[in-house]
């Protein structure tokens, strides 16, 4: 879907740049990678006894799969409140660079922080991912508005798809459900793939996937953290060699 010019009067209301976000939904197949996520997120829920309304409260409020995954099923197995929060909140710190990278995008001097905090709870790596797509052809006053429809959006899809995954569990073989979370990383890597514009993107890229076999030997429990943090470690010293005087 093309977004209006920057320059276009259909970006003089944030009404309408809401607007614009919530129908970018449309436009992107991590839509529907989303809600297939989500159906099988729905599906574990109502496997582990939560409730419909548990359910929808985690997926609103948590909002990232891995995470709410973690969360159900640390719960469901017994752990006590405080170990899952734990576990999320360990789970969620891998979304601090996102945020990071993505909050000075929409900064301008007039904005406040409170105006960020939905933005920032909104940043998972969906959102992270389209962030990069999308705001380059939307106006720097009116991005915030954008985000908050396509955030809104998003999440609207993902409360659906979470209510019609708890309704069909009982039809949902444990196999298929695993099958259906597994396009949630598959969709993150095409897509990563597809936002790299720089050759450092590409070599840390490339080095993540190569490295993380070699980590998964290393039995640590962190071989992704290992294999990333090394990744994005060696293509930064390569970007900063290429750009040095």
């Amino acid at each position: 879907m093309a977004l209006p010019p920057l320059d276009s009067p259909q970006w003089h209301s944030s009404f309408r740049a809401f607007a614009w976000g919530m129908r970018s939904v449309a436009s992107t197949v991590l839509t529907l990678v989303l809600f297939a996520t989500y159906l099988g997120i729905g599906a574990l829920a109502h496997d582990t006894h939560f409730s419909l309304a548990w359910a929808l409260a985690s997926t609103a409020f948590v909002w990232a799969g891995p995470a709410q995954i973690i969360l159900i099923s640390t719960l469901g197995s017994g752990a006590t409140v405080v170990q899952a929060a734990i576990a999320v909140t360990v789970s969620a710190i891998r979304l601090f660079p996102m945020v990071v990278s993505v909050l000075p995008m929409m900064r301008t001097p007039q904005t406040k922080r409170r105006h960020l905090i939905l933005v920032a709870h909104l940043t998972a790596v969906t959102l992270w991912v389209e962030c990069f797509r999308f705001l380059p052809q939307v106006p720097r006053d009116r991005r915030i508005a954008f985000i908050h429809g396509l955030g809104g959006g998003l999440v609207s899809v993902c409360l659906v798809a979470t209510t019609i995954g708890y309704g069909l569990a009982a039809n949902l073989s444990q196999l298929l459900a695993a099958g259906i979370l597994m396009l949630t990383p598959l969709a993150f890597l095409f897509s990563t793939a597809r936002n790299c514009r720089d050759l450092s993107d590409a070599i840390a890229l490339i080095l993540g996937l190569v490295l993380f076999p070699l980590a998964s030997l290393l039995d640590s429990g962190v071989d992704i953290l290992v294999s990333g943090v090394s990744a994005g470690t060696i293509a930064y010293g390569v970007h900063r060699w290429r750009i040095r005087p």
